[in-house]
């Protein structure tokens, strides 16, 4: 067994222009000045922050909780472009993982990386979806454990009661809550009432939020991918849905394209004729990764010997809390039931 070192300090720079699918139109993203700006302030904001997170012991905690985690998940076997170096960087290393093996040596300290400006949302996002930690219900494929942390680029504080909103395709690139021509089967309107790996979940006192849900597939033109959201603000109904707040960040998040390979492999995801399209050669991976200390991928440890026994992954991410975003939605959740959202943009811009 493997597990990856966090010993770098990883600077994020997450969705410059960014067109989640097939058919979204171009944006009127935000210039390559302003987004270069946003993160040489967000670098130097950031500077601060490791001693300032060492001293009030958030590193150590978060190391402790997430190796913890690693091997609770191990031991239960849960159901490039040369331009830039994150592409061809694997984030799994070759340290050997035993159970006697420290915290230490498996989460380094200094894992925190930045958020920078988005574009767009994209086609596919849901209003209304579940405060939830298992987003699963019963798909196929390769489990995994997503494990985030978000901390305050300007106070280098955690960031606590933030709701993550993520959302992915399943094995075989299709996204539950909506109905579209772009996604599966178009005519299928049952679709609608779906909610399969699609959740939120708010932050502890560290800034940290878990789901367990399983690897996504892929579809036509886009490399693999979790859609993510940082919504700041915001309240829990009964109902256990969110109200209120602003979104702070909109963006995607990558993998290791050799663990992508791995789990394209097994079934159900090697059951696509869907040619599967790379990290050099997508898109949105080539304006995340345009500044050179970008590097938009999960840090990943595999929880046994094989993929299929599933993939413990996770991030720290610096977020401007003094941001916000607009929102676009394909489709609303409610208690009867998805509803299509007539007005939705798959194009539509953010504001920053």
């Amino acid at each position: 067994m493997h597990v990856v070192s966090l010993s770098k300090l990883a600077i994020l720079g997450l969705a410059g222009l960014v067109i989640a699918h097939p058919g979204a139109h171009e944006p009127s993203a935000m210039s390559h000045a302003a987004k270069r700006s946003f993160l040489n302030n967000a670098k130097r904001s950031l500077s601060k922050c490791s001693s300032h997170l060492e001293r009030r012991g958030i590193n150590d905690r978060i190391q402790a909780r997430r190796a913890a985690a690693f091997e609770m998940y191990r031991k239960r076997s849960i159901d490039a472009r040369d331009y830039n170096n994150s592409v061809n960087t694997s984030h799994h290393s070759t340290l050997d993982v035993a159970p006697q093996t420290s915290e230490e040596e498996l989460f380094s300290k200094n894992p925190v990386c930045i958020l920078s400006p988005e574009g767009e949302i994209g086609p596919f996002w849901v209003k209304g979806e579940l405060v939830r930690s298992d987003v699963r219900d019963g798909e196929p494929g390769v489990p995994i454990i997503m494990d985030g942390q978000f901390i305050d680029i300007e106070t280098c504080e955690p960031i606590k009661d933030l709701y993550w909103d993520v959302w992915n395709c399943n094995s075989t690139g299709v996204y539950s809550g909506v109905q579209s021509s772009m996604n599966g089967n178009g005519n299928d309107d049952s679709n609608l009432d779906k909610t399969f790996l699609r959740g939120v979940q708010k932050t502890d006192a560290d800034g940290v939020a878990q789901f367990k849900s399983m690897f996504p597939g892929h579809y036509d033109g886009r490399a693999t991918h979790v859609h993510v959201v940082a919504h700041v603000g915001a309240t829990q109904l009964e109902n256990s849905t969110i109200t209120g707040g602003y979104a702070a960040h909109i963006g995607q998040l990558f993998f290791d394209q050799d663990l992508i390979y791995q789990v394209e492999a097994t079934y159900p995801y090697n059951t696509s004729t869907v040619s599967i399209t790379t990290n050099a050669n997508d898109h949105v991976v080539q304006d995340e990764t345009e500044d050179s200390a970008s590097d938009p991928f999960f840090e990943y440890a595999l929880l046994g010997d094989t993929v299929e026994d599933g993939i413990f992954a996770w991030i720290t991410m610096g977020v401007n809390v003094s941001a916000s975003y607009d929102t676009s939605y394909a489709a609303v959740l409610t208690s009867s039931g998805g509803v299509s959202n007539s007005d939705s943009n798959p194009g539509e811009t953010v504001n920053f």
